[in-house]
């Protein structure tokens, strides 16, 4: 099974990010939108991995110190559009521990660095367009381990099980 670590939104920030997503199909973006409750922070995508109690049981492992998150800017990678996540020291420096956990324990995960954002539109088709999230906040003060399924109307991601 394909698995990822990641923070779901609260309602507020979800409610932001459709908002956004709303505005790029105003300004004639079309693409795959993600749906609103796919809607997440990759902390750690492990990709396929068979045992998740294993990693639930290294999740309850990693010190966890709730911080608060903040909606900042829009950016794309290629035809990706997205909306980033204010620098923060809090989740940096988890990311780094559970990542470091993880390979302790030689569960693979791509190695890519960091950079928190949450994904809006895959092969998005026009320019990106002048849109601004609120500098909204939410307390991060879940983890959640996340499957990765594709199906026939795209991607969907169900939480398994999480550590607060």
């Amino acid at each position: 099974m394909r698995l990822l670590i990641a923070i779901l939104p609260d309602e507020a920030i979800r409610s932001e990010l459709i908002r956004i997503q709303k505005e790029m199909k105003t300004n004639g973006v079309s693409g795959t939108y993600t749906d609103p409750y796919n809607l997440h922070i990759t902390l750690a995508y492990i990709g396929e991995y068979p045992d998740t109690e294993t990693v639930m049981e290294i999740l309850e492992t990693v010190d966890y110190e709730p911080f608060e998150i903040t909606l900042e800017g829009i950016g794309a990678f290629k035809k990706i559009y997205w909306c980033g996540i204010r620098e923060n020291a809090g989740l940096d420096s988890y990311v780094r521990r559970l990542r470091h956990a993880l390979s302790d324990h030689q569960i693979p995960y791509d190695p890519k660095p960091f950079f928190p954002h949450v994904t809006l539109v895959r092969k998005a088709d026009a320019p990106l367009p002048p849109v601004k999230p609120w500098p909204l906040q939410m307390r991060a003060s879940r983890i959640s381990l996340m499957r990765s399924q594709r199906t026939e109307k795209g991607m969907l991601y169900t939480e398994l099980d999480a550590v607060e």
